[in-house]
């Protein structure tokens, strides 16, 4: 469903700022796969999901999303394959607009545009039985305006918009890493069952050891803008973060970790 070929970046190229963020990537996702990606601050993260959504060009390699070369594809082409949350609440929704409405506009993404009645009777049932799944009383306030929902609330609201129409991809970029642990805890399970039910080909970011080994079928760590760690199936169920630091110690040669990366 996704493969990444030796894929660069670098910012700011000849100049003191120079920075290469990612390294000769390269990585491949099949139909299904739920993917954690961890690592300290700086190792490429969100650098490559940004390389996947197309939200700069790549110095080097191909990128293709089901059998599709979109690595020349500007950003809003690349939408229609590729749902993404963000690590900050207010950016997936439209804050002035109803909850029905956001998921309205949401399901209507890509179709053609007339003249009929905003949203059906049946449109608003489905939504409401979209919305339980959240486990956030949402499912009673669908008039209510997106704008008074808490943080945790809206960033759930984007998760179920991001997927409503299936994406070949669904990128989700420390979604929950601006939530109190509580309705963090909540948008995680959400997420769990989202991607298990749709059987959708996920990557999540996280810089929460636990987290990215409690979710998903496969964990990935980057560093200094490449992958150093990519275990799958029963050795990822087995693992503990002393493993996990252990892994990644070997596979970059230094025992230092991230600071953010050990208090996550």
């Amino acid at each position: 469903m996704l493969e990444l070929k030796q894929i660069y970046k670098t910012f700011n190229p000849g100049t003191i700022n120079e920075k290469r963020a990612l390294n000769g990537v390269s990585l491949t996702l099949d139909d299904g796969d739920f993917v954690t990606v961890i690592g300290g601050n700086g190792a490429g993260k969100s650098t490559l999901l940004n390389a996947m959504a197309g939200t700069f060009p790549v110095d080097g390699g191909t990128i293709s999303i089901d059998g599709i070369d979109v690595t020349r594809l500007p950003e809003h082409k690349r939408a229609k394959y590729i749902g993404r949350v963000f690590q900050d609440p207010m950016m997936g929704t439209a804050a002035t607009m109803q909850i029905e409405e956001n998921l309205a506009l949401a399901a209507r993404r890509g179709q053609r545009r007339g003249l009929k009645a905003g949203i059906t009777a049946k449109e608003r049932k489905e939504y409401q039985e979209l919305l339980k799944i959240l486990d956030l009383g949402l499912e009673d306030r669908l008039t209510a305006k997106v704008g008074l929902l808490s943080g945790g609330q809206r960033q759930a609201l984007t998760l179920l918009m991001a997927s409503l129409v299936k994406p070949k991809l669904l990128l989700l970029d420390e979604h929950t890493a601006a939530l109190d642990p509580k309705t963090a805890a909540k948008v995680l399970d959400a997420t769990e069952k989202i991607v298990q039910r749709d059987r959708l080909t996920t990557l999540m970011i996280t810089h929460n050891m636990r987290d990215a080994i409690a979710h998903g079928n496969r964990l990935i760590m980057m560093y200094e803008g490449r992958v150093a760690v990519d275990v799958s199936g029963e050795e990822k169920k087995n693992l503990t973060v002393e493993q996990l630091l252990s892994l990644f110690s070997k596979a970059s040669g230094s025992d230092e970790a991230d600071d953010k990366l050990l208090l996550g």
